[in-house]
């Protein structure tokens, strides 16, 4: 077995480990390998190891690998989703991680309905206020799910955030329980349509501190594949 089996290995042992640390089952964490950059052997590599979802951050190179894996694997797209890409994004992809905007959820479901399909979309937080990163600010979360909430060809599951990266993983905690705490506060209004379950969030350097705070979905890259190769 190869360098990725052993990581897939890893990283599936330290998802159990900070599940339990948290009173938590296992399985209810989804881990999502990020496999931006790196080509179809290294996806086969990890899905052999026992990984059955993957993300992509942009739909043109994601295409290419979903064509060629050709196997019933799950993809979620974690990048940010322009508007004339949202047509390809709706037949490629399992689910949206990255919604921000009424816009860009109007345009994934106009799209969904017209290929027949009703696509789970998480609403992307920028809980720290980053002016370089995409996402919706904290006070304006609620307009927007009132706004999206019934839309008919896109079901909202949850949140994804992206915090500050920190040498420590510690810190990035108080981002996590943020998002935690965002989610029952939108849960607790009962907004028709809006039922969130799901939170994506932490990576490779900080996603068992993101367990620990409620995290249902993990988004791994470098800690299965390694370092990105770049053309």
């Amino acid at each position: 077995m190869g360098e990725i089996f052993d990581n897939v290995r890893s990283v599936l042992e330290r998802v159990r480990e900070a599940a339990r640390r948290s009173g938590r089952d296992p399985s209810e964490v989804t881990v999502v390998a990020v496999s931006k950059t790196h080509g179809v052997e290294k996806i086969l590599e990890a899905a052999e190891a026992g990984i059955s979802t993957f993300g992509e951050n942009y739909v043109q190179e994601a295409e290419k690998k979903i064509l060629s894996v050709g196997q019933p694997l799950k993809w979620h797209l974690v990048g940010h989703l322009q508007k004339n890409k949202a047509k390809k994004a709706v037949t490629l992809f399992d689910y949206i991680e990255t919604v921000d905007s009424v816009k860009i959820a109007q345009e994934i479901s106009t799209r969904a309905l017209s290929v027949g399909k009703k696509v789970p979309v998480l609403v992307q937080v920028n809980v720290a206020e980053e002016s370089s990163k995409w996402g919706v600010l904290r006070n304006d979360l609620v307009p927007l799910l009132e706004e999206i909430a019934l839309l008919p060809g896109i079901e909202v599951k949850g949140l994804m955030t992206i915090p500050p990266y920190e040498e420590d993983p510690e810190e990035a905690r108080k981002y996590f329980a943020s998002l935690r705490e965002l989610k029952e506060k939108v849960n607790g209004l009962g907004i028709p349509g809006i039922e969130l379950k799901e939170l994506s969030m932490g990576m490779s350097h900080d996603f068992e501190v993101a367990i620990e705070e409620g995290a249902t979905i993990i988004r791994v890259g470098t800690a299965i594949f390694g370092r990105r190769h770049y053309a």
